[in-house]
């Protein structure tokens, strides 16, 4: 079973200072699970945003593979999992070129990190800062949250100018 916990942490211009920074930096880069469904690819949904003052909304979903999650595509390859990198439109940075991320052999933990300035179709910018678990491996409440990851790719940048 693949077992994909997206963890999205969202604000606005108005909240890049300090005090935002802080509660923003209080949201886990992972949770415990909760029940899954029976799917090739169960997705536990974390969304943190400043409009609620970063309380983790939930959701939860089955779902088949191959598939394309917030710019991350998994796909089968024999026992394993395959996880490459899809484009993310209207964002910056826009440098990110598709490419494998991940080969998820049985059993193993990976986390992905990125952030993004989105404009999208309007002229305020917002942010997100996004932290995806990924596990080849049967459900464990605490499968993310125990122990340590064997994979891990951290592509954040400064997404306010400078380094």
């Amino acid at each position: 079973m693949l077992i994909v916990q997206r963890i999205v942490t969202r604000w606005t211009k108005q909240a890049r200072g300090g005090p935002q920074a802080t509660l923003r930096s209080a949201v886990p880069a992972a949770f415990a699970l909760p029940p899954l469904p029976d799917a090739p690819l169960a997705c536990h949904d974390v969304l943190a945003e400043e409009r609620t003052g970063y309380e983790p909304a939930v959701a939860v979903d089955g779902l088949s593979l191959p598939a394309q999650l917030n710019g991350l595509r998994y796909e089968v390859a024999g026992s394993d999992v395959r996880v490459t990198r899809t484009p993310v439109w209207a964002a910056y940075p826009n440098a990110r070129h598709p490419g494998q991320v991940f080969l998820l052999q049985p059993g193993v933990r990976a986390r992905y990190r990125a952030n993004f300035r989105f404009s999208g179709y309007g002229i305020e910018w917002y942010y997100e800062q996004w932290t995806v678990n990924i596990a080849n491996a049967p459900w464990e409440r605490d499968l993310f949250v125990a122990g340590t990851f064997e994979l891990t790719v951290d592509e954040r940048v400064s997404l306010y100018g400078g380094h």
